[in-house]
């Protein structure tokens, strides 16, 4: 059974109610479905396997968190991140990447081996923080843009060494345009992308 953004004209209370409901119906019915979406956590909601598309091919297909969490391209990384992917451009050098103003994030010890030059690094809005979320998380300075406040969460729109990142924290958050504050990028959660926009981790890390 195909169904096409069947949620999309609905009210936000009744869409809600039956995205709770619709693994139980897909659970209860056996029947093989495929359910398209333009919306991410629609897709990790509903578990099972995902397709990515982008300019009508497929980018990447497999269990839906595998996806979502080890994305073997860039494409497939912006595709599968709502709000959209922080990422930047940058050069490594031994055990480190290079940032903006002499800041140094530490490569990932799985990605030691990776040659020295420049990557694309990519992270989720929830992967950057005010609080530091582990001894390895690393401080840059940002500059606020402007702060989406929807109740329960804030989205704050950073700039940083010429480029926007959003940044999702719980609760609200109240920041003057132009305020330079201080996050936190944790480099447990990075993705690494060479010069073709494939992924810098090993297979058996993607396959996984």
């Amino acid at each position: 059974m195909l169904l096409d953004e069947p949620l999309a004209n609905l009210d936000y209370k009744l869409r809600e109610e039956l995205r709770a409901e619709l693994p139980k119906i897909f659970a209860a019915t056996g029947t093989i479905f495929v359910y398209a979406t333009t919306e991410p956590h629609e897709a990790l909601l509903l578990g099972g396997n995902t397709a990515t598309l982008s300019e009508g091919r497929i980018t990447q297909f497999g269990p839906t968190i595998d996806v979502f969490r080890r994305p073997n391209d860039l494409v497939t990384a912006k595709t599968f991140a709502d709000p959209p992917l922080n990422t930047i451009v940058l050069k490594k050098s031994g055990s480190s990447f290079l940032l903006d103003g002499g800041v140094k994030l530490p490569v990932p010890a799985e990605l030691a081996g990776i040659a020295d030059t420049s990557y694309t690094i990519g992270f989720q809005p929830h992967h950057l923080s005010l609080a530091r979320p582990s001894p390895s998380a690393v401080p840059v300075r940002a500059k606020v843009s402007v702060t989406e406040i929807t109740g329960s969460e804030s989205f704050v729109h950073l700039d940083f060494a010429d480029v926007r990142w959003v940044m999702l924290e719980h609760g609200i958050l109240v920041f003057e345009p132009d305020q330079t504050i201080e996050v936190f990028i944790d480099p447990r959660h990075i993705m690494v992308f060479d010069a073709n926009g494939r992924s810098a981790a090993p297979p058996q890390m993607l396959a996984a």
